[in-house]
Order: C-alpha cells, then sequence, then structure tokens
C-alpha cells in the first residue's frame, strides 16, 4: 500500500470533523473503539498516557509537556487534532536531543509515510472484518487513528504518551486509556449543539476523561487531576467528579500559582517553586497553559517519575506550537492563529494588544483575515475582534463547514470589507493592502490557519 492508497482508505471512513451537525450521543460509542482495540490486542494498555481535555489551550498544554519531557530524556508520543497542513502531524514521536545545537522544527517526529503506510495495511484486514460484524456500526476517522496511534507508540517503545482528547472527553476516542495523570484547561463555550448549552454541562462531557482506574495498574491512590483556573460553574463540576472517584485535584490559581516577571514567570508548584521561566508562545494564556503542565509534571513524582527544574525550563523554552499567535513573516507582520470560539479570540485580542500594540508604535493598521467555520459563534467571534481591524477580508476554508463570506459580512458593519474564495486569494489581496508597517492577522478556524501556513510555503 502506498502513502496515497493509505490516506484515501483513512478519508473513507465518516470523519465528524468536517461536519458541523450529527448526533452525539448516537455517533460517539466508546464500546466500538474498546471492541476494537480489544481485537488488536489492547495496545493502550502498555502506555503511560497523560490525558488532557479542555475547549482552549489543550493543544498547547500537550506541547508543553511534550517537550518537557523530552528535555528530562524520555521518548514521548504526542496525539493531537486537528492537524493544519498534513495528516501526520497528529502522531508524532520526539525524542530527546543528542546535540544541543539540533534545530527543532515545526513538527519535528511526525510518523513517516512510509511507516503509516505500513500500519495502515497491516490494519486494513482487521478494520474490514470489525465493522463488517460491529455491533456499534462502523468506525470513524478519528476512531481508526486513535488505534493507529496506540498501535504506533507501542511498537516505537516510547516512554508516555500525551494524548489530547478530540471532542468533549467522556465519548471520545481517547477515553479508552488508563492515565496516569488528567488535566483540564480553560472551559468555554464551544460544540454547544453537542457538549450543552451551559458550562456545567460542557464541564460534565470534559470530565469525562476523569475516571476510576478499571485495570488498577498502577497501585497509587488516588488519581491526579490539574486544572486551569475556572468560572464558578465548571470548577464546581471538576471538583465533583474527583469527589466521586476520589482523585486529588490541584487548582490553578489556588494550589499551582504564576507570576508575570519582566524577562519571563515563576511559577509555585505543590512540590517546588520554578524561576526564571519563558516560553516562546505568546499570551498569558499560555502562561496558564504552561503552569498546568508544571502541574501535571509534578503529579508524576507519584510514580517516581522525577523532572529536574532544568528540563522543565529547557521544555518550556523549546516548546514549538505552530499556528497559535504565531509570526511567519515581517514587514508586513503576518500572524497566525487559530482562535476558533470566543474565549480564544478574547485571549488573542488581549495577546496582540500586549505584544503589537499599535499604540506603542509596533503597526499602523490591522488587516483582519477571517474565516470561521459554521458550527462557531461568529457573533461572538466578530464581537471579540471586531476592535482591532481597520480592514477585513472574509474568506473561507475548503472544508464543508466553512461559513461563506458572504455570511460573515452581515455582522461587520462600518468597516472596509472585502470577499474571497479562498485563503490564498485572502493573503494575497491583504499583502496588496498593507504597507510594511502594517500586520496582517489570519484567524477565526485552524483550517484557515493551516491552510496559510500551505500559502506561505
Amino acid at each position: 500500500m502506498t502513502y496515497l492508497q493509505a490516506i484515501q482508505y483513512l478519508e473513507s471512513f465518516i470523519n465528524y470533523e468536517k461536519f458541523p451537525q450529527w448526533p452525539y450521543e448516537e455517533s460517539l460509542k466508546l464500546e466500538r473503539i474498546k471492541g476494537f482495540l480489544k481485537t488488536i490486542g489492547d495496545p493502550q494498555v502498555s502506555l503511560k498516557c497523560l490525558h488532557i481535555a479542555g475547549t482552549k489551550g489543550k493543544g498547547s498544554t500537550c506541547a508543553f509537556l511534550t517537550y518537557i519531557l523530552r528535555e528530562a530524556g524520555y521518548k514521548v508520543g504526542l496525539y493531537t487534532s486537528p492537524h493544519l497542513s498534513d495528516f501526520r502531524e497528529r502522531i508524532r514521536i520526539l525524542r530527546p536531543i543528542s546535540d544541543k545545537r539540533q534545530a527543532i522544527s515545526d513538527f519535528e517526529g511526525m510518523i513517516s509515510k512510509s511507516a503509516l503506510a505500513e500500519l495502515v495495511q497491516r490494519l486494513k484486514p482487521v478494520i474490514e472484518e470489525y465493522n463488517k460484524n460491529s455491533k456499534y456500526e462502523p468506525l470513524s476517522f478519528f476512531e481508526v487513528y486513535t488505534a493507529l496511534a496506540f498501535v504506533y507508540f507501542k511498537e516505537k517503545k516510547v516512554d508516555f504518551a500525551v494524548l489530547e482528547t478530540g471532542l468533549g472527553g467522556r465519548l471520545d476516542a481517547t477515553n479508552v486509556v488508563e492515565p496516569l495523570v488528567c488535566a483540564i484547561t480553560s472551559l468555554s463555550y464551544e460544540h454547544t449543539q453537542k457538549l450543552g448549552n451551559t458550562l456545567r454541562e460542557i464541564a460534565t462531557e470534559k470530565a469525562g476523561i476523569i475516571k476510576v482506574s478499571p485495570l488498577a495498574r498502577y497501585p497509587v491512590s488516588p488519581l491526579i487531576v490539574i486544572s486551569a483556573p475556572q468560572e464558578k460553574e465548571a470548577i464546581k463540576v471538576i471538583r465533583n467528579k474527583c469527589k466521586d472517584v476520589d482523585a486529588r485535584l490541584y487548582e490553578v490559581g489556588k494550589d499551582i500559582t504564576f507570576r508575570k516577571a519582566k524577562h519571563g514567570f515563576t511559577v509555585k508548584g505543590a512540590l517546588g517553586k520554578y524561576p526564571n521561566l519563558k516560553i516562546k508562545l505568546l499570551g498569558e494564556h499560555q502562561h496558564i497553559n504552561a503552569t498546568v503542565a508544571i502541574g501535571v509534571i509534578e503529579a508524576l513524582g507519584n510514580y517516581n517519575i522525577k523532572v529536574s527544574v532544568d528540563s522543565i525550563r529547557r521544555g518550556l523554552y523549546n516548546t514549538v506550537w505552530p499556528g497559535r499567535c504565531e509570526v511567519i513573516s515581517k514587514k508586513p507582520l503576518l500572524v497566525l492563529d487559530g482562535a476558533q470560539n470566543v474565549a480564544s479570540a478574547k485571549a488573542l485580542k488581549e495577546t496582540i494588544k500586549e505584544n503589537f500594540s499599535a499604540k506603542g508604535g509596533k503597526y499602523r493598521k490591522l488587516i483582519l483575515v477571517l474565516g470561521i467555520s459554521n458550527d462557531k459563534d461568529i457573533k461572538g467571534i466578530y464581537r471579540a475582534l471586531t476592535d482591532l481591524a481597520y480592514t477585513v477580508i472574509l474568506t473561507r476554508a475548503n472544508s464543508p463547514r466553512a461559513t461563506e463570506p458572504e455570511v460573515l459580512a452581515s455582522y461587520f458593519k462600518g468597516k472596509e470589507i472585502y470577499l474571497t474564495n479562498n485563503v490564498k486569494e485572502a493573503i494575497d489581496l491583504a499583502k496588496q493592502k498593507a504597507n510594511s508597517k502594517d500586520l496582517i492577522l489570519v484567524t477565526g478556524s485552524l483550517f484557515v490557519v493551516g491552510e496559510a501556513r500551505d500559502v506561505k510555503r
């Protein structure tokens, strides 16, 4: 099987990421992927997993964790979603750096094309047989890809597997693992049609990753859970869930704190203090994500896994996570950020103000290139970002979930607005409109950001 054939086969499975409307409870069945994993020997059972759920920041937190553990000398599997440009971004293995001068690439350690093709070819007969006899409908794309990740990580003998949930947590395909530590990043309103219309309902779905271990492989009690700062309604759910399953909860802002300094920040954890920390990812929300990651690293001490302060410091500083307030060119500044919900859009606005202030003379005017999926809070994202923009260029990603630019235009009143058919056209137009002192901000969807990165390359 060639790589192209493998991709075509994977794309033959239903991919809920591409469709805005589908029945949540009826479509996601943990029994389905559990049954399939059992037929291939339950590869996830051998993995030491760190499981991360949340609305905003879970990918960044996974990245921080992975780079810290790599700096500590471990081989780390990283499973995230969605991808920006290439399916293979979702499955990565980061190995310890042998040469400190070694360059760190954007998506270092991606599964190779040949390895992915070989895995798909090997599992295809088992998948076909399982789907033929499944009581729970055929496997989805995300379930198949999650299974591939588990097999790959097991066969490559990773020391840890850092897993980002795809959607929610309770019914997510990644929620078949028995994690060493769980974390819940910032929760806000997203996917309300599926996860619920209140923060309590959304938190209930996300906190579904906090569970009593059915296998009790690790004779350590209780499970440790790290949470980012949450709204009262959300943290109440998380606290109650931890109480129900006898898990110990550590909260950023309460049990674990961070303080900004002139040239970085300091974290005071449950077990120690971590001064003089620096990260390359922009925005105060990334300080919160980094602090959650430190909390997870501290929790590993429960298993006699010790990570030095120096490893934490180097790992945080070396963390690369593309598409999150990423500066890809200057004169004009071209910044990409996959803010696709209201909370992320508000955080992006503050990050732009803090790091690229127009008042500080860092840019003359901001040209907003915006494309939003049609299951997102368009009005809320518009309200968060409209004040930044001098000119607005509306576009759409090459996705069935993309909102048409004409629909987006109805929200922007009193602005200079242009409509484009695709991301490349939008960026080309933005560059025509910009001078060397302007800032072009591309945002609204990770699909848009992924296509923008491809245009730049």
